[in-house]
């Protein structure tokens, strides 16, 4: 059976994309660490008020920027006014306390899924200092479109 010219082009194109498409994917997930998140790390939101790692909400200063613990219920963000140091790392600890919220913080790459029983947690540089909005971009109920924060940067935790 013959095979046209032009039909040998395209096969041929075809198989070099597949093979430079899943070469890119081995690459990213190998030598990058690029991995899909897991979640790893659990918390009972029936009795998350009482663990450990959720007592102390807020904002505390590490020697390399800073570190929130946030809890988010309906329909709010505990705490809702975070003040952190622009130009480092703040690294976010968050969970939900009821049902799945999302926390999203306006103008940043910030965007995390707050699943209830387990911890979300990532880590955002504020490059400028100024009042950022966080906003709930899941919808959770009837009073979602109340439920907001802010992040202020540039200042001292509170």
């Amino acid at each position: 059976m013959k095979i046209h010219l032009y039909e040998r082009i395209w096969m041929g194109l075809g198989v070099v994309l597949i093979v430079v498409f899943l070469g890119i994917m081995i690459v990213m997930n190998t030598a990058h660490a690029v991995q899909p998140p897991s979640h790893i790390e659990t918390v009972d939101p029936k009795t998350i008020w009482d663990d450990p790692r959720f007592a102390d909400l807020g904002v505390t200063l590490t020697p390399e920027g800073a570190k929130v613990v946030l809890v988010a219920q309906m329909y709010a963000f505990l705490p809702a006014e975070l003040e952190v140091p622009a130009g480092k790392p703040v690294t976010f600890r968050m969970s939900s306390a009821d049902v799945v919220h999302g926390f999203e913080i306006v103008g940043t790459n910030a965007n995390a899924t707050l699943i209830p029983g387990y911890v979300t947690e990532f880590t955002v540089t504020f490059p400028r200092a100024g009042e950022y909005l966080i906003v709930c971009n899941e919808f959770c109920g009837i009073g979602h479109h109340g439920m907001f924060g802010k992040v202020i940067a540039g200042g001292a935790p509170s």
